[in-house]
């Protein structure tokens, strides 16, 4: 009787075993029905919509994509509803949204504050995609470009004849042309350049990061290039049109900027030399205040470098049109600021006068007789740079023990300045980034691009890419991996980002500027080659709109510019239905650690296209 209990038991807890096992299968065969119903997207009542056949956005590490010119996406079976971003008119074609000649127009013009940014209010953002001249190619390879750049690109011919003489540029066809000449270059930037090289060491490898001010086309950081000496060139958007455009369309960096009432966008202590050939900077005025802003982005041991007025007046007086009372006093209040920011002029031969910066402070503060004015600034950011006003007070250098200590640490000569630990890491003076996690930057970086070249072959073809952007670039492994390629990278470091990496990017000898993505670079449409951006949608997933800083991605985007995204896998499948419906190429792939990595990559092609024949036309 035992026995036949015991078996009745049995079998009925087989036989709940079995219901049990039924009721799990059907639970999960209807939640899997279920997932895989979604409901169709709604519209945004200020976009025009369609529905389209858009690529799959699913991570595929296998589907190659082709980086050469596309037209149409590939289609699937996936219907979703995506916004649309119609085609500007062409009158926004060099749209620069911070710098619009119109808006500067309500701002003072004293000390040229209407040439600084005013970027417009949120709900004044274009939301349609910048064009093309019609005709735009492709630019020229470096080294070509630096002397050519096609007519379709920059159609301004403006400065052919504001500029004939001092042989700026010429219009040969359907082409401009570059003969390196200047204001101040009368045989030419290289000439000039060597002039200089004869005051000064420009080949050792002391001198790698220069800024020059109100740069005109850029032809003495094209022509200093071959140095090994890259230089930030930025000139306001003014009545000579297009002047930092041709700068950009010749593969030189530059930026829209002028010295007004606030700080340059750059950190203290980060370009070994400054420069200005008759760039019409008034550096005796208002006490002094443009010098005191050369001197606080200068390095320690750095050079001013001056030509035109009013060095060499007794010569050029009467071409430039100013008395010699005129131009005797201006040399004399330029001295005096000089010497107040104990500067010591160690030459003047011809055109040329060099000034440089002491390498610390030490004289300056145990003998105020040398310096009598402007004091030094109370205690304070002197990296604080975006908005910041500038101040008639001489910027703090770290201090030092001895007069032969420089300020802040020496750094290495190029290229050993590169891998070096820099001395703003080494010195504990950047939160949260140590010399071992530099040390690992570097190795990851050089991981990184070797994974990015196996995506993107184009990428290792010397020449294919030479303006790069890096939206987000810590400590500027990016750029320095890509070094010994003919390219350049212009490195941000956001203003919103957790650590304030910029200087130590600069003494790697690196270029950038600070910005934010909320905000319209201070650049021009289709100035970049290849866009990268890590991890700025998750920083910026709070504080602005993504499809904004997509357009702003797409503005100053080359038609048939490549773009590389690294994210978090939920924000990289938002981004591609934007980047789908700006008609860009679009493929998801896998970190390069695999497919169990959160983070996925995002390469992307701007797909070619261009303002139509007959003009204005677009919204």
């Amino acid at each position: 009787m035992a026995g036949q209990t015991t078996s009745y038991y049995t079998h009925l807890r087989r036989k709940n075993n079995l219901l049990l096992t039924c009721f799990l299968f059907f639970l999960c065969s209807f939640s899997y029905l279920l997932g895989s119903w979604q409901p169709r997207a709604t519209t945004s009542p200020t976009v025009t919509s369609t529905t389209i056949n858009c690529p799959s956005t699913v991570p595929d590490s296998h589907k190659p994509l082709d980086f050469t010119t596309h037209h149409s996406a590939a289609a699937t079976n996936n219907n979703i509803t995506l916004k649309t971003y119609p085609p500007c008119s062409l009158k926004y074609s060099e749209h620069t949204p911070c710098q619009d000649p119109k808006t500067s127009l309500k701002f003072p013009r004293a000390r040229l504050i209407y040439r600084e940014r005013h970027c417009p209010e949120k709900h004044h953002l274009l939301k349609c995609r910048i064009p093309a001249p019609y005709g735009y190619k492709n630019p020229f390879r470096w080294p070509t470009s630096r002397d050519l750049v096609w007519y379709a690109n920059v159609p301004h011919k403006d400065l052919t004849v504001e500029k004939a003489v001092q042989n700026w540029i010429r219009f040969e066809g359907d082409r401009f042309r570059f003969p390196g000449g200047g204001t101040m270059f009368p045989n030419g930037a290289g000439a000039y350049i060597d002039g200089i090289g004869r005051l000064i060491n420009l080949n050792d490898g002391s001198i790698r990061t220069a800024v020059d001010t109100g740069c005109g086309v850029a032809s003495w950081g094209a022509y200093l290039m071959s140095r090994d000496i890259i230089a930030m060139s930025f000139a306001p958007r003014d009545t000579h049109e297009a002047q930092v455009q041709f700068a950009l369309e010749r593969g030189v960096p530059a930026l829209i900027g002028v010295i007004a009432s606030k700080r340059l966008p750059y950190p203290s202590r980060a370009f070994d030399m400054a420069h200005c050939s008759r760039c019409l900077i008034p550096w005796g005025q208002y006490d002094g205040v443009y010098l005191i802003e050369v001197d606080r982005v200068l390095r320690p041991g750095g050079y001013w470098i001056l030509s035109g007025p009013p060095i060499n007046w007794q010569k050029h007086w009467k071409g430039w049109q100013r008395t010699k009372e005129d131009l005797k006093e201006e040399q004399t209040r330029i001295e005096k600021v000089a010497k107040s920011l104990c500067w010591k002029k160690i030459a003047q031969r011809g055109d040329l006068a060099i000034w440089q910066k002491p390498i610390n402070h030490f004289n300056c503060k145990t003998n105020p007789k040398l310096t009598p004015t402007p004091p030094f600034c109370p205690v304070q950011n002197p990296d604080s740079a975006w908005y910041t006003d500038i101040e008639t007070c001489l910027t703090r250098l770290p201090e030092v023990s001895s007069n032969e200590e420089v300020a802040g640490g020496a750094i290495a000569k190029w290229p050993k300045r590169l891998d070096m630990v820099p001395p703003r890491v080494t010195s504990g003076s950047i939160e949260g980034v140590t010399p071992d996690i530099f040390q690992q930057d570097v190795i990851l970086w050089k991981n990184r691009i070797s994974y990015y070249k196996t995506v993107n072959n184009q990428l290792g073809q010397p020449g294919r890419y030479r303006n790069l952007l890096d939206m987000n670039a810590f400590l500027g492994g990016f750029a320095a991996s890509l070094v010994k390629d003919p390219l350049w990278v212009m490195n941000i470091v956001p203003v919103e980002a957790k650590a304030d990496t910029l200087g130590a990017i600069y003494e790697r000898g690196l270029i950038g500027t600070y910005q934010s993505w909320c905000e319209a670079m201070s650049t021009y449409p289709r100035t970049y080659d290849l866009i990268h951006a890590d991890s700025v949608f998750t920083l910026y997933q709070d504080r602005c709109e993504m499809e904004d800083i997509m357009l702003e991605m797409d503005r100053i985007l080359r038609p048939e510019g490549n773009v590389i995204i690294r994210d978090d896998v939920d924000l990289l499948v938002k981004v591609k239905r934007i980047a789908d419906s700006l008609n860009w190429e679009s493929q998801i792939v896998d970190h390069e650690d695999g497919p169990l990595v959160r983070e996925k990559l995002l390469f992307a092609v701007k797909l070619y296209w261009t303002a139509p024949a007959d003009s204005d036309q677009g919204s």
